[in-house]
């Protein structure tokens, strides 16, 4: 009668040891190719990413580094700026108006309605930051808005009106050759919103910035949902920024000229997240960058700290140096109040009821 019968092998401790080795062997082998397949994942993804904002650049990379700004650069220099209040040197009201042709005074003074009614604010774009999400319906009184973000020339009217304190680019109080009629930059929310009340004006909320960039239809862009870098001015396809009427085929539905790219616009509101949000709440603490030792300050090493007292106003729009996925119609990006830079504008607003 056949018996079954389980054999247990011995084995020597070498022959265990052996054994041990090739176990621990196959399992660091395992991890290490789940871990280089996890970064080869990530790294397309990133490539991915990176070749679809390149696709639609229309730049040439190897001219990045004559763009690229240390951190902080514009910050600082205008934090020395603020010290000065006055304008000093500038123009006279004569120069002013011979800058340009009557008509031309006009066409940049211009308002465009905004008509009262719902629009569609916010996205539900998974690949959208989360301070864009979720889209979300609103509904705005009738509004004006400027056509066009408010240009240099008519900053130099209002520096001259009165004796506000020019942007730092204009060298000696000028504004630089040739961009009478680009949107003037390096100017903070204090100096934007001065600007629109010395007009009879105010800055726009981000909602009814975003209605005269979208209108009812939700776009994307102030075109449509499909990014054409020959309608805007971003990522560095200029390397500057450009005259305002120059984007024609990029105007929203209401005839507005650069709600996408030139230059990034303040609002009047602030950085709150919207009703049902999921974005974290840090993100919406306003922060500066600080040495917190002397030790630090010899090192020039900073962190961002929590500030008090002072909250993010919205910018809308993108920029000349945005990537493509900035000027989105429903994008919010933020900066402390008095902060400045070279693709930092703004333009007006005014209620429908003021007579215009």
């Amino acid at each position: 009668m056949a018996m079954n019968r389980r054999h247990k092998i011995e084995l020597n401790p070498k022959e265990q040891q052996k054994r041990k080795r090739y176990l621990v062997a196959t399992l660091t082998t395992c991890v290490a190719l789940a871990m280089i397949f996890g970064v080869a994942h990530v790294v397309k993804l990133g490539a991915n990413r990176m070749n679809e904002m390149r696709s639609k650049a229309g730049y040439d990379l190897k001219d990045m580094n004559q763009h690229i700004r240390a951190a902080g650069e514009d910050i600082q220099r205008h934090r020395l700026h603020e010290m000065q209040k006055g304008a000093g040197e500038t123009y006279e009201l004569t120069e002013i108006q011979s800058m340009l042709a009557d008509a031309q005074w006009q066409e940049i003074d211009t308002m465009v309605k905004v008509p009262a009614g719902e629009f569609i604010m916010g996205t539900n774009y998974e690949r959208a930051d989360a301070q864009d999400q979720p889209e979300h319906t609103i509904e705005l009184s009738a509004f004006y808005i400027d056509k066009y973000p408010v240009t240099n020339a008519q900053y130099a009217r209002f520096v001259m009106q009165t004796n506000h304190r020019p942007p730092l680019d204009w060298e000696n109080g000028k504004i630089p050759d040739g961009k009478l009629l680009h949107p003037v930059t390096m100017v903070s929310w204090y100096d934007a919103k001065a600007y629109c009340e010395a007009n009879d004006k105010r800055l726009p909320t981000e909602a009814e910035w975003e209605k005269a960039a979208r209108g009812n239809d939700g776009n994307r862009w102030p075109w449509g949902n499909k990014m054409d870098t020959s309608r805007v001015n971003t990522y560095y396809n200029v390397g500057s920024t450009t005259e305002v009427t120059k984007y024609a085929g990029g105007v929203s539905p209401y005839g507005v000229f650069d709600l996408a790219g030139n230059v990034s616009e303040w609002t009047a509101s602030d950085f709150n997240p919207y009703t049902d949000s999921d974005a974290p709440s840090i993100l919406f603490q306003p922060k500066q960058v600080k040495a917190q030792t002397p030790q630090d300050r010899s090192l020039k090493v900073a962190d961002l700290v929590p500030v008090q007292g002072v909250t993010y106003k919205v910018r809308r729009g993108g920029s000349w140096k945005s990537d493509p996925f900035a000027t989105s119609a429903y994008h919010r990006n933020y900066s402390l109040p008095h902060y400045a830079s070279d693709f930092f504008g703004f333009r007006c607003a005014k209620d429908f009821k003021q007579k215009h």
